[in-house]
């Protein structure tokens, strides 16, 4: 049997944070991880709050956490471990060279893969989007075979959002690869991360940069962190932006490299292909759970647990018969308005919150879960991330908001 003093599950943004704030502590933490968490799919900018209920753009995300409902993860965690949580996650990034700008006094703003402009509060260096709206020429840069990317829908979108009063050009870089299949981002980007592409490719937009032009391009600056993004500005000498992409989110990657190599630096043991299936309970305490790993299940044991395993898109929660929810690793009570008329709503793209998606593991102010009449289901398990009732994370513009704070505020306690 292993023993830490925190075992943390899950190895998506919460888990991730959980443990790094777990370690600033002095805590010895142990990492379960299974699969390749999230971050593929992750845009890598921490959306604090994008929309308020009516769909409206929020312009202070500090000042629209006010009116949010009592029962929303932010007003558990509450405004103090937020802006905490915010310098930590800034601290730790620009510690690894990877720096994010932004507070949560004002939105940045990140240019869409179509060319939409998108509502943020703390995003790398390579995606300020803002850096578009003072120019007299966007240079938008296509790659020919990427897939997912369309560069002249992108201006066509662009122009739309940013006025007729610029100038919009294409331009088509061919990467000379071999084979016939269509390229990904992350092809684009590993090319970019050698010495060859990544000349290959500024020779051939070295002709389009000026002054008072804005280089556009896709999610695609290398692998890397921000060195790539530091260079090819510096060769440029005007400003590059990237826009946000489609799966697999490059940023999202280069996050999940900068976290986990502070985790390293942190000495956290991170267990892979390791899948928690049954907590052992004694009282009102979890002692320890069980997870299989690549040989054999194992146990670890600790005095404090934190559960960061999602929500029903990564089976943290489950639903195998209509209104019979259930946390699948502690038995946590979960919360969720299974009246099949509110279920969902049929649009996709709605101007409603869709109510499964608040569905999740009811929780106190220290964030440990709780039944209907307020009690604490187990005294030294506590929730992040996705796992939480009280939000709709797609229709807000909140996930890795309230991963990251949550995150902060279940090490801390």
């Amino acid at each position: 049997m292993s023993k830490s003093d925190v075992v943390v599950i899950g190895n998506g943004f919460a888990g991730l944070m959980s443990a790094l704030v777990s370690a600033d502590q002095g805590k010895k933490v142990t990492l379960l991880s299974y699969g390749a968490g999230t971050f593929p799919l992750n845009s890598g900018v921490i959306d604090i709050l994008g929309y308020d209920d009516s769909g409206k753009a929020v312009a202070s995300p500090a000042q629209a956490i006010a009116a949010l409902d009592a029962e929303h993860p932010y007003k558990k965690v509450g405004t103090q471990a937020l802006e905490e949580s915010v310098k930590f996650f800034q601290d730790v990034v620009s510690s690894e060279g990877f720096p994010y700008i932004g507070s949560l006094n004002e939105q940045q703003w990140v240019i869409t893969g179509v060319g939409t402009l998108k509502p943020s509060c703390l995003i790398p260096e390579s995606m300020q989007g803002s850096k578009c709206f003072d120019a007299s020429e966007i240079v938008l840069v296509g790659i020919k075979g990427l897939k997912d990317f369309y560069v002249d829908m992108v201006a066509e979108n662009l122009a739309k959002e940013l006025g007729n009063d610029k100038k919009y050009t294409t331009v088509i870089i061919d990467i000379d690869r071999k084979g016939a299949r269509d390229l990904t981002t992350r092809d684009v980007a590993y090319w970019l991360d050698s010495e060859a592409g990544y000349k290959d490719f500024v020779s051939k937009l070295k002709g389009h940069a000026g002054a008072g032009k804005v280089i556009l391009v896709p999610q695609v600056l290398g692998t890397k962190g921000n060195t790539v993004y530091k260079k090819i500005v510096s060769d440029l000498g005007c400003p590059v932006v990237e826009t946000t992409a489609m799966p697999p989110s490059i940023n999202g990657l280069r996050l999940r490299d900068v976290l986990l190599s502070a985790l390293k630096k942190k000495g956290i043991r991170v267990i892979e292909n390791c899948k928690a299936e049954k907590a052992d309970i004694s009282g009102s305490k979890a002692v320890s759970v069980q997870a299989g790993g690549e040989v054999r299940t194992q146990t670890y044991s600790a005095d404090k647990f934190i559960l960061a395993t999602g929500g029903f898109y990564s089976g943290g929660i489950t639903m195998r018969d209509f209104g019979k929810a259930k946390e699948v690793i502690f038995g946590l009570p979960v919360v969720a308005d299974c009246v099949e008329e509110r279920w969902v709503n049929k649009q996709l793209f709605s101007n409603q919150k869709q109510t499964f998606a608040k569905a999740g593991v009811r929780v106190d102010e220290t964030l440990r879960g709780v039944d209907e009449s307020g009690n604490v289901a187990l005294e030294n398990v506590y929730v992040a991330g996705r796992n939480l009732s009280g939000y709709d994370f797609c229709f807000e513009h909140s996930g890795n908001g309230v991963a990251l704070a949550s995150a902060y505020k279940a090490a801390k306690a």
